[in-house]
């Protein structure tokens, strides 16, 4: 087990930058101290070591930081409401309302460490919602998060003590949560150490391997990086430039990323030298990337000058890349001190140098940003949806894409012209019709690329279409575009809305033959008193086709979870036993032979009920089977459902189109890139009206209608829909 260094206050107190360090901020650190060392003693953490060495490692990342002095006082305090004593009002009472505050923030993102790590899609309810709260606690407070990354930062550098699965579990937490949130709060010196404390303990043999080719190699890489050093650093000094450049370290988390996602050798990748150029002033910048161009020859393509359009969070940098004098790639990075240090620190170097009450432009701009890249946050109540877009926008990787005049935009990847257009202004959103990428129209659903120029064509008046806020149909990626969009629609008169809403259902359910279920019934599968505030939802948006087919989906099989229940064995009419070519369940019963019936075709998600045939066992009707309706042996019905493991049926789609070339190939395409098998299809045409029936391989309701929407948008197509028994 690695032996961590015993820290004391006074190495907090040393390590605080100017302008944190005056005596009334020693004060209340050091008192903060005190009452933590007193509220923790006799605790020892899973290593051994007195919780206090916990609270005094997360001080110190804290002044390393160059937080300020309320936020390293809370660093001490960060665990005594939890784990001591200590009532929140005698925080208030001792240190006043900035400190307790703080604290009281940390305490309820506490919650949040019970989650163990898991992988954020099996979180219940409760564990979304701990995450929701923690991220609305950040965009009101950053230094609340800044606290949680730094207690993060040192449970994982200590993370040896615990076992195994616990490691990794809360490893792939931090690669999954934490380390991208430091990413995007701009502070590399966490992102970097979480993203390799993460991978050390997820992937240990892959890490050790790259470790040790490092090792191996970082003689010679240091004497070929300590080379081009001397010879930037003699034609910088010779120009009267005043340089620091030093060689930037690539981590082993990156170098790995990089092998897994080009395919390509440790050798490939660590050997890409890059040095980073720290000068004086802005002017000095361009004047050093003119000195490394006219050394070596320019890579085309690989310029980028952030400085002229910074990204969305503030970084501004100069990266280009030239052909050493060996013929190899250099990447170069040139800027000034204050830039490095807002790239390094990003969100937390507001604090480094902060004089009482000073305003900051740079920090409000970094938090007018983040803010801006959450605005949604308000409008999406629903916890699992809240996470789903917080990945999508804010931790997913990036594409920077330009408008005609050259703004950079940051947005997610696989983002579309939509999104861009939202991100430049919603009324640019809610009218746009069109976009030119790179002087060449596209489609809406065109995914952008970064370098993309990109114009928006938009109308004098209208609105968004609600095609955009089908899943299915990729229009939208962002969360922040999808609420403008939404707020567009609730804007509207919401006699329309529930006219909008009443033809999107009734379309949904014809299309997926249930025809029969009742409108009344799905309001109450959504938990709505009055059927209209249901359809006034789905006419703005709130609710899906996507989400009317899953809902149908999950409500059967809570359906069929209470019926196993309280299901008791029923006599039936015995038949040979013979695995069953379908995944059923046959209520109090097991090895029946089980078929589908042809009449009706159900499919999961569907209701069934199983009908006792003489010799062949059980046939599995939908519940609104004419020949379930009609027959008088009620006797001869039993209760089924559908199986737990994941399987395909047929389902009989009909498609009606214009007749066209190509047309059937096409629809072969949608489907199998669905990755669903289309067992047979039959073709007729009549005065140029063509009609298909397919019969599909699929898993269940949600992806039949997602299937059927991707169909529908085909050119010709006039509708499509499941065929009825």
């Amino acid at each position: 087990m690695t032996k961590h260094p015993t820290l004391s206050i006074g190495s907090i107190l040393n390590s605080l930058p100017a302008g944190n360090g005056s005596t009334g901020g020693q004060i209340v650190i050091e008192r903060a101290y005190v009452v933590a060392d007193e509220s923790h003693r006799g605790q020892k953490r899973a290593s051994g070591e007195p919780y206090i060495q916990h609270c005094l490692a997360v001080a110190k990342i804290l002044a390393d930081l160059g937080l300020d002095a309320p936020t390293i006082a809370a660093g001490l305090l960060h665990d005594v409401v939890e784990d001591t004593p200590i009532r929140l009002a005698q925080l208030q009472r001792d240190f006043g309302g900035e400190i307790a505050k703080l604290v009281d923030g940390v305490t309820k993102l506490g919650q949040f460490d019970q989650l163990d790590g898991r992988d954020i899609h099996t979180y219940d309810d409760r564990e979304l919602e701990s995450l929701r709260k923690m991220f609305l606690a950040m965009v009101d407070d950053p230094r609340v998060v800044m606290i949680k990354l730094a207690d993060r930062v040192h449970n994982m550098r200590t993370l040896g003590a615990l076992p195994e699965e616990k490691r990794r579990r809360i490893a792939r937490e931090t690669l999954d949560i934490f380390a991208p949130l430091a990413n995007r709060l701009g502070i590399w010196q966490i992102k970097w150490e979480l993203e390799d404390l993460g991978f050390r303990h997820l992937n240990p043999d892959k890490y050790k391997e790259i470790a040790h080719l490092i090792d191996e190699r970082r003689a010679d890489r240091e004497s070929s990086i300590n080379h081009i050093i001397r010879r930037i650093q003699e034609r910088t000094t010779a120009d009267g430039i005043s340089a620091e450049i030093f060689g930037r370290p690539k981590h082993i988390y990156s170098i790995w990323r990089k092998m897994e996602r080009k395919g390509v050798s440790f050798y490939q990748v660590y050997d890409a030298r890059a040095v980073r150029v720290i000068v004086d002033t802005l002017g000095q910048c361009y004047q050093t990337l003119g000195i490394v161009h006219s050394m070596w020859k320019p890579i085309p393509g690989e310029f980028d000058d952030y400085i002229a359009t910074p990204k969305d969070n503030m970084y501004q940098s100069l990266h280009t890349a030239v052909v050493g004098d060996d013929g190899r790639p250099l990447e170069v990075q040139i800027r000034t001190r204050d830039m490095h240090e807002s790239a390094e620190l990003g969100i937390a170097a507001h604090w480094r140098y902060k004089e009482g009450g000073k305003r900051d432009p740079k920090y409000e701009q970094k938090i007018a940003w983040f803010r801006s890249v959450m605005d949604w946050r308000q409008d999406v109540a629903d916890a699992r949806e809240f996470m789903d877009s917080l990945q999508t926008d804010v931790f997913q990787d990036r594409v920077y894409a330009f408008t005609p005049k050259g703004k950079l935009i940051d947005l997610p990847a696989g983002s579309t012209p939509i999104d861009f257009a939202y991100h430049v202004h919603t009324d640019v959103g809610d009218r746009c019709r069109g976009a030119r990428v790179n002087g060449r129209l596209v489609a809406l659903d065109y995914q952008l690329q970064t370098g993309d120029q990109v114009e928006i064509l938009t109308a004098k008046r209208g609105g968004p279409s609600r095609d955009w806020l089908n899943p299915h149909l990729g229009y939208v990626k962002t969360q922040r575009a999808r609420s403008k969009i939404k707020q567009w629609f609730k804007k509207q008169d919401r006699a329309a809305n529930i006219a909008q809403g009443r033809d999107i259902l009734e379309r949904e359910l014809r299309r997926l033959s249930l025809e029969n279920l009742s409108h009344d019934h799905i309001a109450a599968l959504f938990e709505y008193d009055k059927l209209d505030d249901l359809l006034a939802a789905i006419g703005t948006g709130d609710i899906s086709s996507q989400h009317i087919a899953t809902r149908i989906v999950e409500a059967e099989q809570q359906h069929v979870a209470a019926q196993a229940q309280d299901a008791t064995p029923e006599e039936v009419i015995a038949a040979p036993r013979a695995p069953a070519p379908v995944e059923l369940s046959v209520r109090g019963t097991g090895g029946l032979l089980t078929t589908l019936a042809q009449c009706c075709h159900p499919v999961p998600g569907d209701e069934i009920i199983g009908y006792i045939t003489r010799g062949r066992g059980v046939r599995v009707h939908r519940r609104d089977c004419t020949n379930i309706l009609r027959g008088d042996e009620e006797e001869r019905l039993i209760e089924v459902s559908w199986g737990s493991q994941q399987a395909t049926y047929p389902v009989v789609i009909k498609i009606t189109a214009y007749d066209r070339g190509g047309l059937l190939r096409d629809i072969g395409a949608v489907v199998a890139g669905e990755g669903i098998n289309m067992s047979s299809v039959n073709v007729s045409t009549n005065k140029h009206i063509a009609t298909f029936i397919a019969t599909l391989e699929i898993s269940d309701v949600a992806q039949l209608s997602r299937v059927l929407d991707k169909i529908e948008r085909l050119p010709n197509v006039i509708e499509v829909r499941r065929q009825a028994g």
